[in-house]
């Protein structure tokens, strides 16, 4: 008796610690009754008794990646890519994860494959190159509609690498190229251009200041002989004044201001190396004595006898 006691404890011990199940955390336990889903287990201890209940799946709760093998697809303009990516996804309903699809990582795989076919040969390849966040947004908009009903979020897709053929990687290498060479060839024209824009509109400035130069000094040179002139027209007024008052000296500086300035040009004549010259100091000194002589007699006898440089004035006579 004592045996069958001891027996039906053992038992009870070994159902009792059967029954009891740990869930880790980031997963989820789905529990059958008979075969027929009833709930699903949480992270922790966990309460399933033998026999009439079973651990039916055992479901990551975790994002997980799906590598999506190389794939050769054809695009729009027939060019032959290889192409290959990674899908993350994480299970949201562990119940429908377990139920709804057979087989999910192969489930996920082929349906991202596909779409990726879809998505990739309906673009050229020039966009099939430059637009890889487009093709990234478009991949996981179809598969994560498509994944919806089995419980499972598409966090990301995206495009691990892209492999043109090498004729199309040499073609368009050249292109690319060509395009530089252009680029700089334009630049280069566009620069010289503006060299030559910058060169002209530095002429014509200097030809505008150089122009409004000339035209300065012509005017400060007209005005120049203006003033020359009032001033000579002045001295000569001043100097008819004296001569009609009867200062026979004013007609001796004036005459011999002439002479002098008329001998200077001689001297400065670009045609004569050499002057013989010869007129003596005496000759002029007398040359001016009598045109003061001439001066007296037409004035009258309050004209002062003009003398030449160096000469004193005389007395009037009675």
């Amino acid at each position: 008796m004592e045996y069958v006691l001891a027996a039906i404890v053992f038992f009870v011990v070994l159902y009792v610690i059967s029954a009891i199940k740990i869930v880790r955390q980031g997963y989820r336990y789905t529990i059958e009754h008979f075969g027929r889903f009833t709930r699903t287990a949480t992270p922790g201890f966990n309460f399933v008794p033998p026999i009439f209940y079973r651990v039916g799946h055992k479901i990551n709760m975790m994002e997980q990646v799906v590598d999506i093998p190389g794939q050769e697809i054809i695009t729009r303009d027939n060019a032959m890519v290889s192409v290959d990516g990674v899908v993350f996804f994480q299970v949201l309903d562990a119940a429908k994860a377990a139920y709804e699809v057979s087989d999910l990582y192969s489930a996920i795989m082929a349906l991202s494959t596909t779409n990726l076919r879809t998505v990739m040969g309906s673009m050229d390849l020039d966009e099939t190159l430059s637009k890889r966040d487009e093709i990234n947004a478009r991949l996981l908009s179809v598969v994560d509609n498509a994944t919806e009903s089995w419980g499972v979020k598409i966090t990301r897709v995206e495009l691990a690498d892209i492999r043109p053929p090498a004729d199309i990687v040499n073609a368009m290498t050249r292109q690319m190229k060509a395009e530089r060479e252009k680029r700089a060839a334009i630049l280069e024209a566009e620069g010289q251009r503006a060299s030559e824009i910058l060169r002209s509109e530095g002429h014509k400035q200097s030809a505008i200041l150089e122009a409004e130069g000339e035209r300065e000094s012509a005017f400060r040179q007209a005005e120049a002989r203006e003033r020359m002139a009032e001033a000579e027209a002045k001295a000569t007024e001043l100097v008819s004044q004296a001569i009609a008052s009867g200062d026979a000296q004013a007609i001796n500086y004036f005459v011999a201001q002439k002479y002098v300035e008329a001998i200077g040009k001689f001297a400065t004549s670009p045609n004569a190396k050499t002057i013989l010259f010869p007129v003596e100091a005496t000759q002029l000194i007398g040359s001016l004595g009598g045109i003061g002589e001439i001066a007296k007699e037409a004035l009258g006898d309050h004209v002062v006898k003009a003398s030449a440089v160096g000469s004193v004035p005389v007395a009037k006579k009675d």
